[in-house]
């Protein structure tokens, strides 16, 4: 099977992120497993570096950038969480970066991805075509795109996260993983069907946004308009070129949960587990949690993609439901 990355793409990326980004913490909750009848294995990525899962992927590409690449520096796109993984990824490797962010992106990831010292422009994300707008930019100035999902060195950085799990916490029957692009689920199936080939490996996409879904059911990428969901890490419109063939061949179904589940399942993490999980970090759980995946009986690791989200924002959410 020729696809994009392999598993020691994956280790390859561990041992460069080894020391540098956090190994983060596996949590359960008795009252998650008595309502999905389920052993569930919460792997924190809310609790990575910058807040988010996209860390990992970020540096292991930034990290590999020639010399050349390095001074002329990088650009970026993206809704929240890539911007601030390139922003960190970039300073502590001492490149400059430019990141690409839609005018309607959470003003907390605005804030934190200048803070690592990038700099911002702003985009329309349903009028202008931000990949069109980075490529011309990279072309520029001379720069390197990193898109957020769609390139082997982001997909392997992913699929670490996947790694630490199964290394912690042994067998599972199934592995949840939230889906935008597909860049962590491609690399999270790589890593687990090969340490775990019975595993099943299930994907989780916004109801409003499920480009991935289609693609994977009628096997062939589809495109979809930039959907309208709480979920702002998954409003993607298509998966990717390199994503989608990964997920074609070991990614076993992708389901999708709604808005209203998403802020149910935030719920859950802040008054049962003290935790603040963003929208899209909750599209795996909300499968288990909210019962549109029946896990009865099994052993189960969940990916929480990230922690990100405005307090006013995430006030709103929980008190409006």
């Amino acid at each position: 099977m020729n696809l994009s990355i392999n598993h020691a793409d994956i280790q390859a990326a561990a041992a460069r992120l080894a020391g540098v980004a956090h190994r983060t913490p596996v949590a359960t909750s008795h009252t998650a497993n008595e309502r999905t009848g389920a052993r569930l294995f919460f792997k924190c990525e809310n609790l990575q570096r910058m807040g988010a899962f996209k860390f990992r992927g970020a540096y292991n590409a930034l990290s590999q950038f020639t010399p050349e690449q390095r001074r002329a520096g990088v650009v970026a796109f993206s809704s929240g969480n890539h911007a601030q993984a390139v922003a960190l990824s970039s300073r502590l490797l001492g490149i400059p970066a430019t990141i690409l962010m839609p005018t309607d992106a959470p003003q907390m990831k605005i804030d934190a991805t200048q803070g690592y010292g990038a700099e911002v422009q702003l985009f329309d994300r349903y009028k202008e075509d931000r990949e069109a707008i980075g490529r011309k930019l990279a072309d520029e100035r001379g720069m390197t795109l990193i898109p957020p999902f769609d390139h082997p060195h982001v997909m392997a950085g992913q699929g670490t996260a996947a790694l630490e799990l199964i290394d912690e916490i042994g067998t599972l029957d199934v592995l949840l993983v939230c889906v935008g692009g597909g860049g962590l689920i491609s690399g999270c199936a790589v890593a687990a069907k090969h340490a775990l080939p019975q595993c099943r490996v299930i994907g989780v996409e916004p109801e409003a946004g499920n480009d991935v879904q289609q693609s994977l059911r009628r096997g062939e990428v589809v495109h979809i308009d930039v959907p309208r969901t709480i979920a702002d890490g998954a409003q993607t419109q298509a998966p990717g070129r390199f994503t989608f063939p990964v997920i074609q061949a070991l990614v076993d179904d992708v389901l999708t949960v709604t808005d209203q589940q998403l802020v149910s399942t935030m719920r859950f993490f802040a008054e049962r587990m003290k935790m603040v999980v963003e929208p899209t970090g909750c599209l795996a759980a909300a499968a288990a949690l909210e019962g549109v995946l029946d896990v009865r009986e099994k052993k189960v690791g969940v990916i929480l993609s990230g922690g990100n989200i405005d307090v006013t924002r995430y006030a709103a959410l929980l008190g409006g439901s």
